[in-house]
């Protein structure tokens, strides 16, 4: 167990951001198969969190990761099912003793005698994509993603085109059965499929290619069209069950092996074990055959096999007190660092990244591993020539866990305090750990990403304007500042002329850029790329300014109005008398993001990067449309676990009802609208004196607004 921090206030600051990480890396890995980091990682982030809520309790949030389970899935383009009976995730043990620890807190709430034995199942623990399968009277009738536990997607078609799924099951069946278990890709198949969408792309370059199995398998099953599912060689292995009209055993194994005579494949590692000392030595078993395996595994799942048992022991937020997963421990390899490259991103960052000696971690060849920062290089030690033991978790970026010849007489590694892309000098901010070139605008690194993320998605979103095409005409010399987007037709010709570009094509991209000439003025100010500046803060700024040459007149007056002293910012009245826009009474704005847009304002090249883009486009007035109701011009602040709608939603709503949506309880709060679990801010809701309405109030007051 890592050190707990020393007083109330640190803890209480580690679990606010224990709480966003770990729901960010949630979402990225079961909403979009995009993991960041490894699974060991992201289980160390858990940990943590559990470590600080158990020496803290008064400090559980009522957004806990333990309360979570998979993601939400808003975003999807299947259609949602909420489930008859929730879909839960499994605690984790990372070592025997917590095993041990496992069943004799079975033991102890069950109240058994020392004599009593605790009978288990142990099985592996596929690492692949949840579903569950709904039987009527036989009949698949339904499919669904866990998403987050109550709503799921409905991959019914999809699911009917895997093999190992019957349409209808084998023998007599209960009236309801819903089947759960992991959908997944075998490494062979897997591999197969890469080279397939490799050999079928016209251009190599662009072809889909995944990063592992686990993303291979979501994909697939996630797709809108059927046919793209049945031409992927998906799997299934059942592992449990949901919703039932009547149970075949009671026990866990007799149900798991009623499922498989109807046809439904079971793990064939499923077998029942006594106690710790019986599901440790199947574990040992498991992992020896490991590496092995046809597919993917992360660690062996124990089941208390008792299913009256399980009914008395129940569940906590997310999980039931009768299950746990033994995860294994990450797999490593030992090769030589021949080298260390300092990346360039978008914002400016250095990002060290390291150049292995060729190495096989896990089935998979590791060639490079990130060092994430100067920090991470001198807590390592390491240099080029070092024999390093390189961790690879999850089928994610791999890293470098210790460093074999640190004592060994080699070249130190100095970390460059300029950019090596533009020679630019480059500094890490006070209290931060990463190096930024400070070139901005003009280097050319930076000018390449920010192209790319001012075409993007979340920005101005101008399609068939990709990475590979940003990157050609940056080469071609016609890209040089967003602004020259906007000039591509008179390069109309020379573009028709490349290989690869037809006319419809060509055509295409320049009316997908002329839609854009009147942007979005929150989106365009995402674009720039401007540190501190995502796209929530870019709608908060813009509501406030309206305009873009608002919001700039206002940041220079700061500039000439405001100074710092002690560490604070300092208001001098102003002698001609104009007002100004008070950017720290922005909800979300703090000194950072008011510092950055100084920083930018300030730089002449930025400015005339500015001036530039306002010369090619014209964003309307930024203007969000309020209808009048009973909070027009309130502060409300929403606090515990709301259940018919997210937090953005919440937020959302209130700002379309003409109020300002706070984070935090302050005596210029009008409303709270507190859910279950709601904590320290109900509390300080009362002792102001603030009126309290719980979620049904608030769909009160929405309605009556029409």
């Amino acid at each position: 167990m890592s050190e707990i921090v020393v007083t109330e206030a640190q803890a209480a600051n580690e679990l606010m951001r224990l709480a966003k990480a770990i729901a960010r890396h949630n979402n990225l890995y079961h909403a979009h198969d995009a993991p960041e980091i490894s699974d060991a990682e992201f289980d160390a982030l858990v940990r943590r969190n559990n470590e600080l809520e158990a020496a803290f309790p008064q400090l559980v949030r009522a957004d806990s990761p333990n309360a979570q389970v998979g993601a939400a899935v808003e975003a999807s383009p299947l259609s949602k099912v909420t489930h008859a009976k929730r879909m839960m995730s499994l605690d984790n043990a990372f070592s025997d003793e917590d095993v041990e620890d496992f069943v004799a807190r079975v033991r102890r709430f069950l109240n058994l005698s020392a004599d009593t034995e605790v009978a288990l199942t142990a099985e592996d623990k596929i690492d692949g994509l949840s579903c569950s399968l709904r039987y009527e009277n036989g009949e698949l009738v339904q499919a669904a993603t866990r998403g987050d536990g109550q709503v799921g997607e409905d991959v019914t078609a999809n699911v009917r085109t895997i093999s190992d799924i019957p349409h209808r099951l084998f023998g007599k069946v209960p009236a309801v059965f819903e089947v759960r278990g992991e959908v997944f890709m075998a490494k062979a198949d897997f591999e197969a499929l890469n080279a397939r969408l490799l050999a079928e792309a016209d251009d190599p370059e662009k072809a889909r290619q995944f990063a592992n199995p686990r993303n291979a398998a979501a994909g697939s099953l996630r797709q809108k069209d059927p046919a793209v599912t049945a031409s992927r060689p998906l799997r299934f292995l059942a592992h449990g069950w949901g919703e039932t009209s009547a149970m075949p055993s009671d026990s866990q194994y007799g149900v798991m092996q009623a499922i498989a005579g109807w046809g439904i494949p079971v793990s064939t590692f499923l077998k029942p074990v006594a106690g710790a000392t019986g599901a440790l030595e199947h574990y040992r078993e498991i992992e020896k055959q490991r590496a092995d395996l046809p597919y993917d595994i992360d660690g062996v799942v124990y089941k208390v096999d008792r299913l009256d048992w399980q009914e008395r022991l129940g569940f906590v937020a997310k999980a039931p007190r009768w299950a746990i997963a033994h995860k294994f421990p990450a797999e490593q390899a030992e090769t030589t660092l021949e080298a260390i490259d300092i990346q360039v991103g978008r914002t400016g960052k250095l990002t060290p990244v390291g150049r292995l000696k060729p190495v096989t971690v896990g089935g998979v060849v590791v060639s490079n591993v990130t060092l994430h920062n100067r920090d991470e290089i001198a807590r390592l030690g390491v240099r080029p020539g070092d024999r390093v033991k390189v961790q690879r978790a999850g089928d994610v970026i791999p890293q470098i866990v210790e460093n074999l010849t640190r004592d060994s007489v080699l070249p130190e590694f100095h970390f460059p305090d300029h950019c090596p892309e533009c020679g630019s000098e480059a500094v890490a901010e006070e209290g931060e750990v990463d190096v930024r070139c400070t070139g901005g605008l003009i280097c050319p690194a930076q000018r390449v990403e920010r192209l790319k993320h001012f075409v993007s998605r979340a920005a101005l979103d101008i399609e068939g304007l990709g990475e590979k095409t940003i990157q050609e005409f940056f080469d071609l010399g016609w890209l040089h500042s967003p602004a020259d987007i906007f000039r591509l037709q008179e390069h109309r010709a020379e573009i028709l002329g490349r290989e690869g570009w037809q006319e419809k094509s060509v055509d295409n991209l320049l009316s997908a850029i002329e839609t854009k000439r009147a942007p979005d003025a929150a989106r365009l100010l995402f674009g720039l790329g401007i540190r501190h500046i995502g796209s929530v803060t870019a709608r908060d700024l813009m509501k406030a300014a309206v305009t873009l040459p608002v919001l700039r007149q206002e940041i220079e007056k700061y500039n000439r109005m405001f100074r710092v002293e002690g560490g604070a910012w300092v208001f001098p009245h102003s002698d001609d008398g104009t007002g100004y826009l008070d950017f720290h009474g922005i909800n979300g704005i703090g000194d950072a993001v008011i510092n950055s847009l100084r920083l930018f304002f300030d730089e002449p090249h930025n400015v005339a990067v500015w001036e530039d883009v306002l010369s090619e486009v014209s964003p309307p007035d930024y203007i969000v449309e309020t209808r009048a109701s009973s909070v027009s011009g309130k502060t409300v602040v929403f606090t515990g676990a709301l259940e018919t709608m997210s937090r953005d939603e919440a937020k959302s709503q209130a700002e379309a009802l003409g109020a300002k949506a706070a984070g935090s309880v302050s005596a210029k709060t009008d409303l709270v609208v507190a859910g279950p679990g709601a904590g320290s801010k109900l509390k300080k809701a009362q002792e102001l004196g603030i009126e309290v309405i719980d979620e049904a109030q608030w769909a009160a007051i929405v309605a009556a607004a029409g």
